[in-house]
Order: C-alpha cells, then sequence, then structure tokens
C-alpha cells in the first residue's frame, strides 16, 4: 500500500508529462487527480492504522547504489512522523488538484500543470519516507526542481522566471549546509541510514572534528548545517527572501508548495533529526533564536503588504518561524502539530484568495477590492474561518496547535525560549492585526473596484471592445464573469462565485481548519506514546502545559483580541487612520514595506559584486584576453594572411612574372650573402 500510495503520483505525472496535449486537458486533468485522491485514501489509511498500534516498518523498494562502505537501498520508511506527512501532503495536493479545475480552466498548458504537480507531490512523499539521507536528498532536491517549474510556469512572464531563478538560486545556498551536513554525519558514523545514526548520537557526543580550521563540536556542527538546509527550504531568516516572489506562481502553487509542503520540509527535518538536535545545547538554542526572528520579522513586514496572496505569504513565514522556536525549545510534537493543523487553515486561505482573484478578474491589490461580502459571500465565509483559525479563536485548529507552541517556550524556562514566547505572543497579536486587516480591506467597506486596471479591461473587453484578448492573464486563466451597469460605481463590473471545483476544497479545508486541532490535540501533545519513538517527546514535559501561570495562559487569547480590536478600530471604525500613521511613521513604514531591506541589502552584498566579477571575467578575460589572443586572434591572422595573398592572385601574367623575379633577386641576394 506504502508503495502505491506513493509512486502513483509519479506514475500520474509521466502519463500526462508524456502524454500532454495529446491525450487532452480533461484526461490529464483525470489520471494526476485520480491519482491523488486514491494516494490520499491510503495516506489517511496508513495513518489511522498507524494511530491505532501498527507497527512501524521500512519497505525494500530496490538497492540503489554501492561505492566503499556507502551502501544506500531505496527504501520507504513508514512511522508515525511519516504519517502525519503523508495526511499533510496527499490531502492538500488533492485538493488542490480539485481547485485547478477551476482555476486553470482556460489556461492551454493544463496537462503540464497537473503533471508538474503530480511531480511535485512524488519528491514531497519521496522526501518524507526516506529512510536514509541520501534517499532523503533526492526528495529535497526534486521538490526544489519542481517548485522551480512551477512557480516559473508562466514562463513567457519575466517577474514569473525570475521568481523561480530566485527560489531555485537561494535554496542552493541551503542545500549546500545540508550536503555538507550529510557528509559529515557519514563521516562520524559511517552511515546515511537515519536510524543508524539517530541511535548512535548518545556515543558520539564530545566528540569533535576540525571544520573551517578550527575544533568544533561534531555534533553541534553537524546539527547546524542541516538547519541551513531547512533554513533554506522552510524560508526563515535570512535564506527567506524567495518565498514572498514564488507568489508569482499560479495560486494553487502557492497553496500546495509555499503554503502546506513543501516549506514544512525543514520543520519535517529538524524533527527526524530530533535526537540530534536534543543532543546539542547550542543548535537547539540557534534554531529558537532563528525561528522567533523569523516569526517577528514576516509578521511585521506582512501588516504593510497590499498584495493579498503576499500578506498570506509572509504569514506562512510566520507561522514557520513559531514551528522552529518550538523545536528549537524541545516541543518537537508541537512543532508537527501546528504544522498539521497550519496545512489545513493556510491552504484554505490561499485557495480562498485565489476565489477572491478569480472573482475580480485578476487582480491582487486589496486597495481595489471592498464590499465583496455580499457578492461572494460563501469565499468571504470560508476565509473567515481559515481568519479565526491562524488568529487562535478559542477552540479553532490554530488555538489549540499555537497555545501549545507558545506553552512550551514558556515552559522550558530557558532564556533562549521565554525571548521566543514573548516575541511569539507580540507575532500572534500581528498575526491578529494583518489577517483581520486582509477581511476588513477585501470584504467590508464600499467596492474600490473601478480603480483597478484590471477591471477596467475586463469591462471594456464585455463590451466588445478587444475580441483579441488573451485569456491567459498574469495569475490565471479566467475571463467569464458577469458585468453589472456602470450606474452602481464598480465600473460596470459585478464578481462572482467560484464553480464548484473550487468551492468544494474550500468547504473540506474550512473544516479540517476548525476541528483538527481539537480531534488530534490529545494525540499530537499528550503524555502517551503517540509519537512511538518517532521523534524525541517528553509526556511529562507535555503534561505540565496544562498548568502554566493563567497570564500565559491567557496572553495568545488577548494578544489575538487586541489584534482584532485594532484592526477594527483602523480598517472598519476610522479608515484614514492607517494613513495618518503611515505619515506620522514613515519610516517605520517604509523600513517594513521593503521587507527591512534584506532585497537591497542582497543586492548590495552579493548580486552587484558577483556581476561586476562576471562583467569583468567576460569582458576582460574571455573577450579581451582568451577571445582576442585565442580562436578570435588566430581567426584574424589568418583571414589578414589570405587577404595579402589574395592580392597577389590578381591572374595577370606581368604581376606572377613580377613575383618570380623578386623571388630569384631575393634567392640570389642570399645565396651571395651567405
Amino acid at each position: 500500500m506504502i508503495q502505491i500510495l506513493v509512486f502513483l503520483p509519479l506514475i500520474a505525472f509521466l502519463i500526462a508529462g508524456i502524454g500532454n496535449r495529446m491525450i487532452g486537458n480533461v484526461a490529464a486533468k483525470s489520471v494526476t487527480t485520480g491519482a491523488l485522491f486514491i494516494s490520499c485514501a491510503l495516506s489517511w489509511v496508513t495513518f489511522i492504522g498507524l494511530i491505532n498500534g501498527a507497527p512501524a516498518q521500512d519497505v525494500l523498494v530496490a538497492q540503489w547504489f554501492t561505492s566503499g562502505d556507502l551502501a544506500v537501498n531505496w527504501s520507504l520508511k513508514v512511522d508515525i512522523l511519516t504519517g502525519v506527512m503523508l495526511v499533510v501532503i496527499t490531502s492538500v495536493s488533492a485538493l488542490v488538484h480539485l481547485y485547478s479545475w477551476g482555476y486553470m480552466a482556460e489556461d492551454p498548458d493544463q496537462p503540464r500543470f497537473f503533471a508538474y504537480l503530480s511531480l511535485f507531490t512524488f519528491a514531497m512523499l519521496m522526501l518524507v519516507t526516506a529512510d536514509n539521507l541520501v534517499q532523503m536528498f533526492f526528495g529535497w532536491e526534486g521538490v526544489g526542481l519542481a517548485s522551480y517549474l512551477l512557480i516559473g510556469f508562466w514562463y513567457k512572464k519575466p517577474s514569473a522566471w525570475a521568481a523561480a531563478i530566485k527560489a531555485f538560486v537561494v535554496n542552493r545556498v541551503g542545500d549546500f549546509g545540508f550536503m555538507l551536513g550529510i557528509f559529515g554525519l557519514f563521516m562520524l558514523f559511517g552511515t546515511v541510514d537515519l536510524d543508524t545514526i539517530l541511535s548512535a548520537v548518545p556515543t558520539a557526543k564530545g566528540a569533535t572534528f576540525t571544520f573551517l580550521g578550527h575544533s568544533v563540536d561534531a555534533i553541534t556542527c553537524l546539527a547546524l548545517l542541516l538547519f541551513v538546509g531547512a533554513c533554506g527550504k522552510s524560508a526563515q531568516v535570512p535564506l527567506h527572501t524567495w518565498l514572498p516572489d514564488a507568489m508569482e506562481g499560479p495560486t494553487p502553487v502557492s497553496a500546495l508548495i509555499h503554503a502546506a509542503t513543501m516549506v514544512t520540509a525543514g520543520v519535517f527535518l529538524v524533527c527526524r533529526m530530533s535526537p540530534l538536535f536534543d543532543a546539542s545545547v547550542t543548535a537547539s538554542t540557534v534554531v529558537t533564536y532563528v525561528g522567533a526572528l523569523t516569526a517577528i520579522f514576516a509578521a511585521t513586514v506582512a501588516t504593510t503588504q497590499h498584495d493579498i496572496k503576499r500578506v498570506i505569504a509572509y504569514s506562512t513565514c510566520s507561522q514557520l518561524g513559531f514551528m522552529f522556536f518550538a523545536a528549537g525549545t524541545g516541543a518537537y510534537g508541537a512543532a508537527m502539530f501546528h504544522l498539521f493543523t497550519h496545512a489545513f487553515f493556510k491552504a484554505l486561505l490561499f485557495l480562498c484568495a485565489g476565489s477572491v482573484i478569480h472573482a475580480m478578474h485578476h487582480e491582487q491589490d486589496m486597495r481595489y477590492y471592498g464590499g465583496l461580502r455580499k457578492v461572494i459571500p460563501w469565499t468571504f465565509a470560508a476565509m473567515v474561518i481559515g481568519t479565526i483559525a491562524i488568529t487562535g479563536v478559542n477552540y479553532t485548529s490554530g488555538y489549540f496547535s499555537k497555545d501549545a507552541v507558545l506553552f512550551a517556550a514558556w515552559e522550558r524556562g530557558t532564556e533562549a525560549s521565554r525571548v521566543a514566547f514573548s516575541v511569539g505572543i507580540f507575532a500572534s497579536l500581528l498575526t491578529s492585526f494583518y489577517s483581520w486587516r486582509l477581511i476588513f480591506k477585501t470584504f467590508f467597506g464600499k467596492p474600490r473596484w473601478s480603480q483597478s486596471e484590471h477591471i477596467q479591461h475586463a469591462v471594456h473587453d464585455a463590451h466588445g471592445h478587444d475580441d483579441h484578448h488573451d485569456h491567459v492573464h498574469a495569475d490565471h486563466g479566467h475571463d467569464d464573469h458577469h458585468h453589472a451597469d456602470q450606474a452602481d460605481g464598480t465600473a460596470g463590473y459585478h464578481p462572482h462565485e467560484s464553480p464548484w471545483p473550487m468551492m468544494v476544497p474550500l468547504a473540506l479545508l474550512s473544516f479540517g481548519a476548525l476541528f483538527a486541532g481539537a480531534i488530534f490535540n490529545d494525540m499530537f501533545v499528550g503524555h502517551h506514546g503517540f509519537w512511538n519513538g518517532s521523534l524525541v517527546h517528553d509526556g511529562e514535559f507535555y503534561a505540565a502545559l496544562h498548568h502554566v501561570p493563567g497570564l500565559v495562559h491567557w496572553s495568545p487569547t488577548l494578544a489575538m483580541l487586541t489584534g482584532l480590536t485594532i484592526a477594527f478600530l483602523v480598517y472598519i471604525r476610522n479608515p484614514q487612520a492607517a494613513d495618518a500613521f503611515k505619515k506620522q511613521f514613515r519610516h517605520l513604514h517604509a523600513f517594513l514595506s521593503n521587507k527591512w531591506y534584506f532585497d537591497e541589502i542582497y543586492n548590495w552584498l552579493f548580486v552587484k559584486p558577483a556581476l561586476w566579477l562576471g562583467n569583468i571575467f567576460w569582458k576582460r578575460g574571455d573577450q579581451g584576453l582568451i577571445d582576442r589572443f585565442g580562436p578570435d586572434g588566430l581567426s584574424g591572422l589568418v583571414g589578414s594572411g589570405s587577404g595579402i595573398a589574395h592580392r597577389f592572385q590578381s591572374g595577370l601574367v606581368y604581376s606572377y612574372a613580377l613575383v618570380m623575379l623578386a623571388g630569384v633577386a631575393l634567392f640570389a641576394t642570399w645565396f651571395m650573402v651567405r
């Protein structure tokens, strides 16, 4: 069963990718979507079986390769940690496949799109089922490739392929650290097998080796190298810059890759290697501080963004920070719990954003929304559910998982964990603020549609002024909108609800966003042996979370209500307050809206020097030296010589006689001198 659920997406990718337009849109979509729903069903069967006591197992697929002492098999590891990830990946992917039936309905390259989705899902499944680090790295690079293809799916759009390249390059930095970590683990333990390495960690405590000319603690160094890889894949500071730009891909891609699955690979890696991280106080402290910094950084930036997808993207970045500082404080179960619930409500928010963009004819700027709750009420209801979940309204999924993360940070009692708790509370307040800001600007107030160029083009096209309009626009392929009268002040445009393939996933994800936390709370962060040794889990520690001080217990709820209140006052009661704040604190606003100037710093520190150095090698080295004295110089010499020789080949007898006489004279002179 595990082999079927893992390899079905690969088979679907091959059928849709190779068949492409020969098999047609419907066949390609049916094959890939059907395969994913089968994999999803088998994943839930596997997960429920593991919950009910089914033993963990390794399923050998094939022997991969042997090189000296390095022997690597192709094997599928199935334990409860894998089961959680299987459910998350296949559930979200199956719903995204279904959602894409409506969202990509007019795109001419649907088979390619669905093939890429299935390829990504297969790579992610390979990553989480790997029983050794080399196989994990195969899946790790596979999701990197698939994300590159999906982010740059509209390759004719410059911003899309630029974002794809950026994601690919930034992730290569993290992957280099991951590779060094794998090399070091093999050097220290003599194997890349996960179970062997993790069981031998206690015996390696205190071991040292030389790294970059210094003697370092082996466990700490290797854990930090692995964490560099996790930072790249899970968009942690300072390797986070690719994630917001990745929103250039189609919205279903954002929901699949950058909300629920690929970006959680780093969290999964840290939890899978939890015995290694737990053995190093230094590494755990670094993970805690980096997670806390990312949580507050992304939350502050999200408060100033206007693109609806970028707000949710920075929200993803912030929530991943919560997961990492939970893991850094040793609460690996809480980190996985927040990963699990976050998959439902964040995928829901992204798909709701896609439904809004669909209704608004590709417009993504919230400044041109307003009043949409009356015309797309089902999307509005689903997005409110996602919002109350992410902000942690009592008894929703986010309430259970985020509180577990924060309480664990407090209960650990170290300096780093208490800093993470304080930062997490403030980030929770900001999360509530920017999430409700999105709701209020999008669904409340007066319609501001007439100010949008996208809407103006839509109305213009609807009145027959542009019969050759390209339906494949910047974000998706829809042009099936109804239009109202000009008198309503909305540019003659009337948004409408999305088709049923887009609404069904919203309903299912809404259920998960509301109830997944309550259903699985006792399992993920309970005192019993749910994890069954798949990660480091201290049942007594989690039992203590029920007895935190009263102020600590209520602080997440107070932060949530404070953020909601501020958003309500600023964007409903007094809409001019936001502009007044920008004018009064323009430097702070500029700092946040420019994302703490990370892109500008990287451009100055890395991009410009690289371009300068590249131009030197290109202009002076390649063209000025190698080409000049190499192929260009030799070809020029031959050309000049042939030009001179050509002058003597005139075809005139007296010219040839003159040359012969000159030759005889030179020969006679040489002979006489000698």
